[in-house]
């Protein structure tokens, strides 16, 4: 046998190989490989059965259709141990099915396309992370319940079928219209949750130490950015109360005083200054009371309200000091 005879063969032979692998990335097909619809019996290419190891996910679905409304789908496909914060697939894929009864839809950045083989059902055009926005139109006809189908497959993305793929199954129905009377209660006519897959995932999730200390190391931050704006401030306003006193006990021991201020000008200057404070004051009592504000904002008014005040008495101080002959030339 010549050389080029072999590499033919060679390249068949991976061609061959790599024909599921190609298939599925770009979509699962109508019939899964024990010739079954495979939204409806699972995607069997990938391994033998289905597993709780897979989440799948569908939010938005409504209780009952409105003939001819449009509603907006995320379905999610995910490995549980990557979910749990764990190791775990990355990549997923899906295939959905109404049975015809409606019509899918979706933007062009949305790696979807129209399921091989089944114009009643879609899937992804290409593995991705899992997540995929889709609209649904009810029929304009009532077609009483409708059943939907999604096959879902975590893979880790080797493009080889084995153990380390896993899908699931997830089937839910749409009441027809009518079917839900006014006296139902209202929770009933909202959109829901379906999903199907590990429930510790689903409901019971632990964090992973790796998570745990992320988490740890967040609040640890907090806390030392936390304590040093308060030890900032509070520095801050130690030093301008510690000046304030300085000065204070200067001028009364050098009998110096605040300079002179005639009465014309005093009066519109204590009352903007007393005006403030009572603002202020007002504010920060009020925040203090309810806790409507950050600790930081409430302490600004606080300080600002006492600033004020001291500036009333400034006033007042100036206005009674006696004027020299500077003050009256």
């Amino acid at each position: 046998m010549g050389r080029s005879t072999r590499f033919i063969i060679a390249i068949f032979v991976v061609g061959l190989l790599a024909i599921p692998a190609f298939a599925n990335s770009g979509g699962p097909p109508y019939l899964n490989s024990d010739n079954q619809e495979t939204s409806k019996y699972g995607c069997t290419c990938h391994y033998s059965s289905p597993g709780d190891r897979a989440v799948v996910m569908i939010s938005g679905v409504p209780v009952m259709y409105e003939l001819g409304q449009s509603y907006d789908f995320v379905v999610t496909v995910a490995d549980s141990a990557t979910l749990a914060g764990a190791d775990g697939n990355t990549k997923a894929g899906f295939l959905m099915t109404d049975n015809g009864a409606g019509v899918f839809s979706w933007v062009d950045s949305q790696d979807i396309r129209e399921a091989d083989g089944d114009p009643n059902a879609i899937s992804h055009s290409a593995t991705g992370e899992g997540v995929w926005e889709i609209s649904w139109m009810a029929p304009s006809d009532d077609s009483g319940t409708i059943l939907f189908s999604i096959a879902g497959n975590s893979v880790n993305g080797d493009g080889i079928p084995n153990e380390y793929d896993y899908w699931n199954i997830l089937t839910f129905s749409i009441n027809a219209p009518g079917s839900v009377t006014e006296g139902d209660s209202e929770a009933t006519l909202q959109t829901r949750t379906i999903a199907v897959g590990d429930y510790q995932t689903l409901f019971v999730i632990e964090e992973s130490e790796s998570e745990k200390e992320k988490e740890r190391q967040r609040h640890l931050s907090d806390a030392v950015f936390e304590s040093g704006n308060l030890f900032y401030w509070t520095s801050l306003t130690a030093l301008i109360v510690g000046a304030v006193f300085q000065r204070e006990l200067l001028e009364r021991r050098h009998n110096t005083g605040p300079e002179y201020l005639a009465m014309e000008l005093a009066y519109p200057q204590a009352i903007r200054r007393g005006f403030i404070s009572l603002v202020a004051f007002f504010l920060a009592i009020t925040w203090t009371a309810d806790g409507g504000q950050h600790d930081f904002i409430i302490g600004c008014t606080w300080f600002i309200g006492f600033w004020a005040m001291y500036g009333v008495y400034r006033t007042v101080r100036s206005a009674k000091t006696e004027p020299t002959v500077h003050d009256v030339m």
